[in-house]
């Protein structure tokens, strides 16, 4: 029986027996102690240390959770870690060894209350045994801590704490920080505990509610220190402002700021009110279900036929079917075999963060609500400023939900300071309110601030990360009714900030496409996505509308890739009269690769025909169709977006769809509709029926909308049933001209020719030929006759020959114009390259070279092309027609010729205007000129493999649905490896004694000793060596005074050489009159650079040779008579006598003295 126990057993016994002798020489209640007091074993604080490692590397390291599990069992937290934090009472502040045993039990409940997260790609067959265990252990662990009576449990943890704290930053090691997070993270963690979603907590809820964690907050004085601590947040504290800011997450969530800052009597009758709406509610699905509710006669069975045209009849059974034809087809439709597949919904669409509504009694609404205005006025900006660098900086300890909630928490207190302001308002006189200065939230209404918000939205919209775009959401929102708020707050600086604001806001395009974009991408969310989405539209389209009017002359900012796109359709013939034309890629590089910005004036009408695409209507369907648990303020939302399509931007028929049609008649005459008591009633009603009576109206006049009552519907197809025509747009690109093209080899002119005509003749196109060769006959006989009437009439004035020849010379026949017979031809000339290469080679010419060229461009025969040019072009094009070219090798007429290279451009920014008039290619070449390179780099810059050059018409190839894939796995494994890192941190070696650290030093210490006494052997023994090579009269010549070190910090060389050098000095005395030997100095000079090169590079000083008569020889030695100047001389005693200079100790003679 024994054995089939222990085979049962999911934690592997010897880990049991271990964990449960640790716990058993803990500590116990006394037996002979009449109180009942807890006493502490023998070796209580090595047995908690053991503790704390089983869990580290035990759990942690093997990703198991057995001792978590063995400990719960073991009722470790309640019957052992309580009773040993009780026995540090408040009047023991000093006693060493309880503060150790305390923060021993912290490091040890940290752990046992970490969150527990279901990753299913990481979980194994020990997490599905434990978690659920867990999870109710850790809610009793939260019960015990904020309701146990003998001691205040978090009251104790900040104490352990305040020594740490009280510590100037800078001051602090890294023992202290460590004390500081954990008691933090202890903070967070019972704050964050939740009994598990779908399992029912067997004790009282009372005792774990958020009304028991505020008032424990509370009562032991939690409030003040999160309150000193983000207070001053960035000068005292630097990371445990992210925990801090969990721990107000954790507080507030879910709490209803609007029922927070009422009174008690606002407060009853809102209560009364909802109560109210309720039962009307309840009242209006009784009402449907009572008008068919069963009688007596149910017990007998009913079927019925029913006829459905056409000979077909249906089945039905019930005495329901007898009701009405609407119940009929209900139940028909119930008994269908085909059901539409569902997605299965999945989990991460659901808040896993938010939890249900919290309901708070009325002593922790007091209680939140004095907290929460202090915060306001003391630490919210030092706090949201700090983590909002933290999260631009993407620090190591910040993870992907700290974006999250800080959006969700800059929401949140946004709106509870406007509901401050609007309870102030209402209380107090007008004339004694200080209420208007918005300064306490200006840290989130910064430029920075709006940068990180567009950021992160930009960032969870491309990697679909929906619970951070829905915080997003809903932060950009209520900043949004901040800044109403303040132009409608009456302070003219409050006004003047707000305005500025929103022109910052809305000055980027950018964020009006977002917006416009956000509302299109409901899929599946969930509904709080839906009632943020819904939400930004509403407020974003009512404070833009209402500043556009304010500010007619509103400009925005786009920011585009410019690109040439091709032409959609092209003319039948383009493709074979031009093929080169696709291959046109060359020119303007730089523009299709630069980003240009563009002002231009904003049109409120046409950016609200954005949200008029099916997807916003689609979006806003799917949110009606919760109108039954929608409040006034969402039914109002949705009420107000369908009144503006309808009647705003006239575009009623894109609510002509059969199940939008069938939502709006339910919502009125439908089973189950609003309830008639309700404030938005009326107004739906109205708003239905106008929109039901035009689209009756509508079908009359455009019979073919009773098919479309079936589809979705494109703009284009729209505008023609609202309107009845198509719009008409008018294209704003510019066909370009034929490429240019040249000759591959250099050729003579008529072999030119003959290679033009011969391409022409090759694709067929000899009518391109005939009419050349027209136009080029009309050319020659226009000329020949002005140039024979030319001569007549000089012949027949005979005036002075001077001015005859002056005459002649001036006067220019007229250009001939070229005339093509019919639009094809026209075209050809436009867009055919072969052919506009033949008509320059004859002689044509554009009438305007320097204006942009289009297909109604003139072409002309130029005056100075005789008529004999233009008849040798005539007869070298019929030569080349009836003998066309041939050449070598196989190759065609077209082989010939190639495209001429495009001049390339540079790129035109909108915001250089106006800057400066310099060269152009100080825009592509900066000053500074181009970066040195090493030939031995060049392979890092080459790509590892083949580029795919981007179409010209599209801005960026989309990410597959693998590579999306790719970079979630990418994204999460960061995370799961930060997440484990910052953990690891958590055992910062907080409970060990000062003597661990100096034993831990210690080593380090003693090998630095040894490498210093090392190099003072070494630098002694080099100066020895030096002075036993030189003779003893050098030696008593060579003193000099030394050279202090300019760096305290240097190794002992130096001290090293001023002993030796004062060994030198006792060896003889040098007398103040004697002069240095310099080839001895020469000597010495040589040696010491060879054997202390080392020292060469040390900065030099000029000292004073000579030493006043009264100072003794060791003041003669120069370390007290050098000043502490750099590069300056310090006068001698005798200014006759040049005094010379010193390096390392040794007198150096200077090579300047032979010049």
């Amino acid at each position: 029986m024994e054995d089939q126990d222990v085979s049962s057993d999911i934690v592997h016994p010897e880990v049991r027996a271990h964990i449960t002798s640790l716990v058993s020489a803990l500590g116990g209640f006394g037996a002979d102690d009449d109180e009942g007091k807890y006493v502490l074993g023998d070796s209580a604080l090595e047995v908690l240390r053991d503790i704390k490692r089983w869990i580290r590397f035990y759990d942690e390291k093997t990703n198991r959770m057995d001792v978590a599990r063995c400990l719960a069992e073991a009722n470790l937290v309640d019957g052992d870690l309580l009773h040993i934090l009780a026995t540090w009472p408040e009047n023991a502040a000093d006693n060493r060894t309880r503060a150790r045993a305390a923060l021993a039990c912290f490091e040890i409940l940290v752990p046992l209350t970490w969150p527990l997260d279901r990753d299913r790609d990481q979980m194994t067959v020990n997490h599905h045994r434990h978690i659920p265990v867990l999870q109710l252990a850790q809610v009793s662990y939260k019960r015990a801590v904020i309701n146990y009576d003998a001691a205040q449990i978090l009251h104790t943890a900040v104490r352990v704490a305040l020594p740490a704290m009280a510590l100037a930053r800078g001051d602090r090691s890294a023992r202290d920080d460590g004390i500081i997070k954990l008691v933090l993270l202890f903070l967070r963690n019972i704050a964050m505990i939740a009994p598990p979603p779908g399992v029912q907590y067997e004790g009282d809820e009372s005792q774990i509610s958020r009304s028991a964690l505020i008032d424990a907050f509370s009562y032991q004085d939690i409030f003040l220190a999160l309150l000193t601590i983000a207070s001053n947040m960035g000068e005292d504290f630097n990371q445990e402002g992210v925990i801090l800011m969990e721990i107000i997450f954790h507080l507030v969530k879910q709490v209803d700021v609007a029922k927070l800052f009422m009174d008690e009597k606002q407060l009853n009758r809102t209560k009364g009110s909802e109560l109210t709406a309720m039962m009307s509610k309840e009242a209006a699905m009784h009402r449907p279900y009572n008008r068919k509710a069963p009688s007596r006669h149910n017990r007998w069975g009913t079927m019925v036929w029913v006829d459905r045209g056409n000979g077909k009849v249906s089945t039905v059974t019930g005495q329901d079917a007898l009701l009405d034809a609407a119940t009929r087809q209900q139940k028909m439709d119930n008994s269908k075999v085909f059901r539409p597949p569902k997605r299965p919904t999945r989990q991460e669409m659901e808040s896993k963060d938010l939890g249900p509504p919290v309901s708070l009694n009325a002593r922790a609404r007091e209680q939140l609500k004095g907290f929460v205005e202090e915060f306001l006025d003391s630490g919210f900006n030092p706090l949201f400023q700090h983590v909002r660098k933290k999260l631009d900086d993407q620090k190591e300890y910040i993870f992907e939900y700290h974006s999250r909630q800080f959006f969700y928490l800059v929401a949140w207190f946004l709106e509870a300071e406007r509901a401050r302001k609007k309870a102030d308002k209402s209380s107090q006189p007008s004339g004694l309110t200080d209420v208007g200065s918005f300064n306490l939230i200006a840290g989130v209404l910064t430029q920075e601030t709006f940068i990180t918000l567009n950021r992160a939205m930009a960032s969870s919209m491309e990697s679909k990360r929906w619970q951070e775009l829905c915080a997003t959401m809903r932060c950009f929102t209520q900043i949004l009714l901040t800044v109403q708020a303040m132009l409608e707050s009456g302070h003219e600086e409050d006004e003047e900030i707000a305005e500025n604001i929103l022109s910052r806001i809305f000055y980027e395009e950018e964020t009006h496409d977002r917006v416009a974009s956000i509302a299109k991408i409901y899929k599946d969310q969930g509904f709080e996505y839906l009632d943020a989405c819904t939400e930004l539209t509403h407020t974003y389209l009512r404070v833009l509308e209402s500043y556009s009017k304010q500010n007619v002359d509103m400009q925005v900012r786009s920011r585009r890739r410019v690109r040439k796109k091709k032409k959609a359709a092209k003319a039948a013939g383009d493709d074979a009269d031009n093929p080169i034309e696709e291959q046109d890629e060359s020119e303007n590089d730089e523009v299709n690769a630069e980003k240009t910005s563009r002002e231009r004036k904003f049109d409120f009408t046409r950016f609200a025909n954005r949200f008029i695409a099916q997807g916003v209507v689609d979006t806003f369907v799917a949110f009606t169709k919760y109108y039954h648990d929608l409040n006034e303020a969402q039914l109002k939302r949705a009420h107000r977006y369908f009144y503006r399509i309808a009647f705003k931007q006239e575009m009623s028929v894109m609510l002509f769809r059969v199940d939008i049609v069938q939502l709006f008649y339910s919502m009125i005459k439908g089973q189950v509709p609003l309830d008639r008591n309700s404030g938005m009633f009326k107004e739906w009603e109205e708003l239905v029926k106008q929109i039901l009576r035009k689209c009756i109206r509508k079908v009359e006049e455009r019979p073919q909308l009773i098919i479309e009552l079936l589809f979705s519907k494109i703009a284009a197809t729209a505008h023609y049933l609202e309107f009845g025509y198509s719009k008409q747009t008018i294209s704003t690109t510019q066909s370009k001209p034929g490429a240019e093209l040249e000759f591959r080899h250099i050729v003579e002119r008529d072999q030119q020719i003959a290679i033009a005509v011969g391409v022409l003749l090759d694709k067929n196109l000899a009518h391109h030929i005939k009419w050349v060769k027209d136009q080029l006959s009309n050319a020659i006989v226009e000329r020949k006759a002005w140039e024979d009437a030319e001569k007549a009439i000089s012949s027949i004035e005979l005036p002075d020959a001077q001015e005859r020849s002056e005459d002649a010379t001036s006067k220019e026949p007229p250009f001939v114009t070229i005339r093509p017979d019919d639009d094809s031809r026209r075209t050809a000339i436009f867009k055919n390259s072969h052919l506009r290469l033949l008509m320059k080679l004859a002689g044509f010419e554009r009438l305007a070279p320097a204006v942009e060229e289009t297909p109604e461009s003139s072409w002309i025969v130029p005056a100075h092309i005789s008529a004999d040019q233009l008849q040798d072009s005539l007869d070298l094009i019929n030569k080349a027609e009836f003998d066309p070219p041939t050449f070598e090798d196989g190759s065609s007429a077209l082989d010939q010729l190639k495209r001429k290279a495009a001049p390339r451009k540079k790129a035109v920014f909108d915001d250089d205007e106006g800057i400066g008039t310099g060269d152009d290619d100080d825009l592509l070449f900066p000053a500074g000129g181009p970066t040195n390179r090493k030939a031995a780099d060049d392979f890092i810059d080459k790509p590892k493999k083949a580029r795919r050059r981007r179409r010209r018409d599209s801005e960026a190839e989309p990410l597959t649905e693998e590579q999306l894939e790719e970079k979630e796995r990418d994204r999460r494994e960061r995370e799961r490896a930060k997440a484990k890192r910052f953990k690891s941190e958590l055992f910062v070696h907080a409970s060990d004694d000062e003597s661990d650290n100096d034993e831990r030093w210690s080593e380090f210490y003693a090998n630095e000793e040894r490498i210093r006494q090392k190099q003072k052997a070494i630098a002694i023994s080099t100066i020895n060596d030096i002075v036993d090579h030189a003779s003893p009269a050098t030696a008593e010549k060579r003193k000099a005074e030394t050279l202090d070190s300019e760096d305290s910090d240097d190794d002992e060389i130096t001290t090293a050489r001023g002993l030796a050098s004062r060994a030198t000095k006792n060896g003889g005395t040098l007398a103040e009159d004697d002069e240095p030997d310099a080839s001895a100095s020469e000597d010495v000079a040589r040696s010491a650079s060879s054997h202390a090169g080392s020292s060469s590079g040390s900065k030099r000083r000029r000292v004073s040779k000579t030493p006043k008569p009264h100072e003794s020889p060791v003041d003669a030695d120069g370390d007290q008579a050098m000043q502490d100047e750099e590069d300056e001389d310090i006068p001698a005693s005798k200014p006759p006598r040049r005094r010379p200079r010193a390096m390392a100790g040794f007198v150096m003679d200077s090579s300047d003295d032979e010049l």
